[in-house]
Parts: C-alpha cells; structure tokens; sequence
C-alpha cells in the first residue's frame, strides 16, 4: 500500500502543498500577514525563486514568503520549525541576493513569534509578530529611492552563506542545476 504525504490548501495561493517541513508555520504567518497585517494576498510572493551561480555551478533555491509594498520587494521571510536565531544569516544573505537590490527587512518566523533585521546593516531591529510592520507603517517609511545594490564584493560570500544554510533545510528541495 502508498501512503501520500498529508497535504493542505496553501492560504495565499489556494494551491495544494505537502504539508512537511515548516509549512504549517508558513501557513499561519501567510495568515498573520494578510489578516493582522493588512497585506493583500497579492502583495505576497509564496516560494519565491532564487537562482544563483556559484563556482561550482548553478544553485537554485526559493525563499518561503516575500512581501511587496508599491511593487517592490520588501520584506524576504523564512518560515522556520526550530530555533529562529539560527536562521539569521541565511534569511538576511537570501533578502541581499533575491533582486538586484537589497530588500529591506530579512524576517525569521514560526508562525506565533519572529525576529526581524534591517537587511543592509545586518542589525536585529525587532522581536515578536508585532516588530513586523504592517502595510500602512510600511508604506509610510518605505522609500524605493534608497534601495541598495549589493556591493559586488560581498556577493560570493553571501552566496555561500546562503547555499551552505539552505542545504541543510529538511524537504525544500533545493539543489544544483
């Protein structure tokens, strides 16, 4: 007899997903961000692609949640089912190279707590599900003209940051192309 991984409906996208891994902590934070928060189901991007080239070859990735203000990529959100301090440099190297500048806010979530960093200095500015902004706090202090390009110099490195903690990750199926 096969037995199916259990699955449930994706809040954001309606969509069918495996429910493994962090996903129900996923899930509850999609819930935080659109019905505590005021983003619209639009505004959040649900595994949003990364794809970078390493020396030893292309790696390809996603990041859980990326929330958009005014078009642009605000805030990059890994969902985690452990320790959330452990995902600090992974989720701000994901927020420094998912565009072609750095999104503002790197964001560690479980679903009933986060920790929120200011992604250029790589500073922790917040604890806790209200140290998110909701959508009128971030469109009132959001400024797309100081948006920052990732200094070339830096680039490999947070790759490797980025690969090195991602790999780890139980059930992201992420890996070299």
């Amino acid at each position: 007899m096969t037995t199916y991984p259990e699955t449930r409906i994706d809040y954001i996208t309606g969509r069918r997903v495996v429910d493994i891994g962090a996903e129900a902590n996923r899930q509850q934070m999609e819930r935080v961000l659109v019905e505590e928060k005021g983003y619209s189901k639009q505004a959040v991007e649900v595994d949003a692609p990364i794809f970078l080239q390493i020396e030893d070859g292309r790696y390809r990735s996603t990041i859980d949640l990326v929330v958009r203000v005014g078009g642009w990529r605000y805030m990059a959100i890994l969902c985690a089912a452990g320790s959330l301090a452990s995902r600090e440099r992974e989720v701000i190297a994901a927020a420094r190279l998912l565009d072609d500048y750095q999104i503002p806010l790197a964001v560690a979530c479980d679903g009933r707590t986060a920790l929120v960093w200011d992604t250029i200095s790589g500073k922790r500015i917040g604890q806790g599900l209200a140290a998110i902004p909701t959508k009128a706090q971030a469109e009132a202090g959001f400024d797309p003209q100081r948006l920052l390009p990732l200094a070339e110099a830096r680039r490999a490195r947070q790759m490797l940051i980025f690969r090195s903690y991602d790999t780890m990750n139980v059930h992201k199926g992420a890996g070299n192309q």
